[in-house]
C-alpha cells in the first residue's frame, strides 16, 4: 500500500510564520504613522510640502544633469533649462519682504530686488543684490534669503546718525565712522555734534575716542573743528572754545585736565570766552573786554 506525504507546515512553524507577518505589518503601520506625525509637526501646509519635495526632486535631477552636462560642456544650457522648469513650477520671485528699515524707504529696496535680470528662484543672484544694497548710504549690513516658493526676504541693518559734517555748501549727516548718510537742513542738524575742518571726516572715530576720555564734558560739546589737519578746537554749548594740543595722548590728557579744572572752578558758563591748552599743563584764558579795560586803566594812571 502506497504512503502519501502531505506538503504542509507543522503547527509551530505555521504559527511562527503568521507571527512574523503580523510583526512586519505592525512595523510598517507604525512607520507610516510616525512619519505622518513628524510631518504634522512641521510649520508647512501640504501644498508647501509638496512644492518643497518637488523642488528637491528637481534639484537632485538637475545636479545629476549638470554633472553629465559638465562632462559634455553643456552646463549653461542645462542651467537655463532647469531655471525655466522651476519658473513654470512657480519658483520665481514675486514678493519681497523687507525687514529692519526705519530711516530708509522700503519700496526702493523692493524695486532693486525686483529689477534683477533673472528672477528665477534657483538662479537669483542673492550675493549680487546684497552687494548692491551695501552701496546704499544708510545700509550698514544686509542679508538676502530665499523663502520658497516665491518670496525673497531682505534683512537690513541701518547705520545710525552720529553727527553732522559741515561741507562748503551743505550739511551732511554722518555715522560714527564718518560715512555720509544724507543732506540735512540747519534745523535738522540742531542738537547734533557739528564737525568741520579739512580732513575732519577721516577723524570722526578719533574724535569719539578723545571725548570718551572726559565723559563729563561730552554732552556739553556742541562742535569740533579739525585745525590744520593736526589738532582739535572744541566748542561748548555755552559758546566757549577750547584749543587742544596735537597728538592723541596729549589731547586726551589736556581734556582730562580741563574737565578736572571745570569741576573745581566752573569754567564752562563763566566769563572766559576761550581756553588755550596747546601747551599743557599751562592754560591761557581770554576774557572779553579785559584787555581793553587794562589798557584804559594804564592810560588813566599815566594821565
Amino acid at each position: 500500500m502506497a504512503t502519501v506525504r502531505r506538503q504542509t507546515q507543522g503547527v509551530r512553524r505555521q504559527a511562527r510564520s503568521q507571527e512574523n507577518t503580523r510583526r512586519v505589518r505592525k512595523a510598517r503601520s507604525q512607520g507610516r504613522s510616525f512619519f505622518g506625525y513628524v510631518l504634522g509637526l512641521l510649520p508647512f501646509t501640504d501644498d508647501q510640502l509638496r512644492r518643497a519635495f518637488t523642488f528637491a526632486i528637481l534639484a537632485a535631477a538637475t545636479a545629476l544633469a549638470l554633472f553629465i552636462a559638465n562632462l559634455s560642456g553643456a552646463t549653461e544650457f542645462v542651467s537655463q533649462k532647469f531655471a525655466q522648469v522651476t519658473v513654470n513650477a512657480g519658483y520665481v520671485v514675486r514678493h519681497v519682504e523687507v525687514r529692519g528699515v526705519e530711516r530708509m524707504n522700503g519700496m526702493t529696496i523692493r524695486e532693486r530686488a525686483l529689477n534683477q535680470p533673472d528672477l528665477a528662484m534657483v538662479s537669483y543672484d542673492v550675493d549680487g543684490l546684497r552687494s548692491d544694497l551695501l552701496r546704499m548710504s544708510w545700509v550698514k549690513d544686509a542679508r538676502v534669503a530665499r523663502q520658497l516658493p516665491d518670496v525673497l526676504v531682505i534683512d537690513i541693518i541701518e547705520r545710525e546718525q552720529h553727527a553732522v559734517l559741515r561741507r562748503a555748501d551743505r550739511l551732511m549727516a554722518i555715522d560714527a565712522t564718518g560715512v555720509e548718510l544724507e543732506v540735512v537742513s540747519a534745523r535738522e542738524a540742531k542738537g547734533m555734534l557739528l564737525i568741520e575742518g579739512s580732513g575732519a571726516q577721516g577723524q570722526v572715530e578719533a574724535l569719539s575716542a578723545l571725548l570718551d576720555a572726559a565723559p563729563a564734558l561730552r554732552s556739553q560739546v556742541d562742535g569740533a573743528e579739525w585745525v590744520g589737519n593736526r589738532r582739535w578746537n572744541l566748542t561748548f554749548g555755552s559758546g566757549q572754545t577750547l584749543a587742544l594740543p596735537e597728538g592723541d595722548s596729549r589731547a586726551s590728557a589736556a581734556l582730562i585736565a580741563f574737565a578736572q579744572a571745570d569741576g573745581v572752578h566752573r569754567l564752562i558758563g563763566g566769563e572766559v570766552a576761550s581756553f588755550d591748552m596747546r601747551n599743557p599743563p599751562r592754560m591761557f584764558m581770554r576774557v572779553p573786554g579785559r584787555a581793553e579795560a587794562q589798557e584804559l586803566a594804564a592810560l588813566e594812571e599815566q594821565s
